[in-house]
């Protein structure tokens, strides 16, 4: 016969000690020490933040690992991060609360959170100190790399988009953070002058890019960059950009330069999609002595049975094209659009030529020639060689960061409006990625003990 449960609490006092309660297999245990050791190394990039008047601010420390959470359960809304940290023991036990020390509230945290950190640089410097936290442990090689883009859908809704002159920018409802920051961006100096605005664009986050990548869904969104070392997926960088091809690519340079800046790290082989395979980026890395496994964009197949680009050979000793009836197409030298330059036939060539039905149906034929060709056909001659195909299986790795961030940690859509906005959350769940995989490697379960023989 079961009992009954009485449900009497009216018991007052309990003796527990909150430390034994978290038990040793648990995340938030397994990362601790790791978070501990880098506050530590960041306490005194934490000293401006901290107030001598007034009344007591929330601990920078403690706003820090309440973030830590947050992006590790996937709680990104304030309020409920607070509500979360309030309840849950191990929670308290990782934020360094006691069961009688108050929880900040959701206001005040937010507050804080945008005005004292916004503008700083700590969500960076706490990113590199993790990832120096890896590679003291060994899991960064930094012989491979691996970069890739993710869209996250913008707070924006995609139904309100403008073209850059119907807004208003004066108007009182668009005096946000997001906007400023977009003004600002049009006014520096050191911005690309070639750049166009695009033709759409969202009144209350005009940094995100009108984008249709992201499951062929219209919306607005940034592009999470990531660079990986390939020999244990360690996030080496992190880079937010506007959902835009062309930027994304450019971010890759940025990482790199700077992956060797604060860390010393130079890889011998860069990996990525096709999207990467322009010939700017593949001249800059062979530049660098990177060996770029990544597949060219080419533009130049045709399925109509024309002949195509390829068809033709290039003469470098001559600087002309050879047409597979032999004859040459010779070039002025200009580069147009700063990319190519044209190389063009003798339209009597052409007039007298029995295979110009499958060749143009203009009076003369046209070959545009990439000014960084030769690091295209350099990056041509590198695909199916046994290291190009070990490196094309080794890239979804960065691809399972983005499915691993998306589905467990609840990451698809931004909280934060801004570019500035965009890298904190995107360095945020870096630096949780990060801290998940160290502890996956330096912290297994005690081995049980066997079982006594009868």
């Amino acid at each position: 016969m079961m009992g009954r449960q009485t449900g009497d609490q009216s018991q007052l006092f309990y003796l527990f000690n909150l430390e034994e309660l978290i038990p040793a297999s648990h995340l938030l245990r397994r990362i601790n020490p790791v978070v501990t050791r880098v506050l530590a190394e960041l306490r005194e990039n934490l000293t401006p933040f901290y107030s001598d008047i007034g009344r007591p601010s929330i601990d920078p420390e403690l706003m820090l690992r309440m973030l830590i959470v947050g992006y590790c359960y996937g709680i990104r809304f304030e309020r409920r991060l607070c509500e979360e940290v309030e309840l849950h023991l191990a929670y308290r036990w990782f934020c360094r609360l006691d069961l009688d020390d108050q929880v900040p509230d959701h206001s005040t945290f937010s507050v804080n959170r945008h005005g004292r950190f916004r503008n700083s640089a700590i969500f960076r410097k706490l990113f590199e100190a993790v990832v120096r936290a890896c590679m003291s442990a060994g899991l960064v090689k930094g012989e491979g790399f691996a970069v890739d883009a993710s869209v996250m859908e913008a707070d924006a809704s995609r139904y309100h988009g403008q073209a850059p002159g119907e807004t208003d920018w004066s108007a009182p409802e668009r005096q946000t953070r997001a906007v400023a920051e977009f003004l600002s961006s049009l006014d520096d100096e050191g911005s690309d002058a070639d750049r166009k605005l695009p033709k759409v664009i969202s009144p209350t986050d005009p940094c995100s890019a009108w984008t249709a990548k992201a499951n062929k869904r219209v919306q607005f969104g940034y592009g999470l960059n990531y660079m990986i070392d390939l020999e244990h997926a360690v996030i080496v960088d992190v880079e937010a950009t506007p959902a835009r091809t062309y930027d994304e690519v450019a971010a890759t340079r940025t990482m790199i330069d700077r992956t060797e800046l604060a860390f010393g790290l130079k890889p011998a082989r860069l990996t990525a999609d096709t999207a990467y395979g322009t010939g700017k980026l593949l001249a800059w890395l062979l530049d660098r002595d990177i060996t770029p496994h990544i597949p060219v964009w080419d533009r130049y197949q045709r399925t109509d049975g024309m002949f195509s680009h390829l068809d033709f050979t290039y003469d470098n000793a001559r600087d002309v094209y050879i047409c597979p009836n032999g004859r040459s197409l010779g070039t002025s030298g200009t580069v147009h659009d700063g990319r190519v330059r044209n190389y063009l036939s003798r339209p009597a060539d052409c007039r007298v030529c029995n295979l110009k039905e499958r060749c143009t149906r203009a009076p003369f034929r046209k070959i545009a020639r990439d000014i960084n060709e030769a690091a295209r056909n350099h990056a041509r001659l590198l695909k199916g060689s046994l290291e190009f195909e070990q490196s094309s299986h080794e890239r979804k790795k960065v691809e399972m960061r983005f499915a691993h961030l998306k589905v467990h940690h609840r990451f698809e859509r931004m909280r934060l409006r801004g570019l500035t906005g965009a890298r904190d959350e995107f360095h945020l769940a870096a630096i949780v990625q990060n801290l998940k995989t160290l502890a996956s490697h330096i912290w297994r379960p005690p081995l049980s003990e066997p079982a006594a023989c009868a």
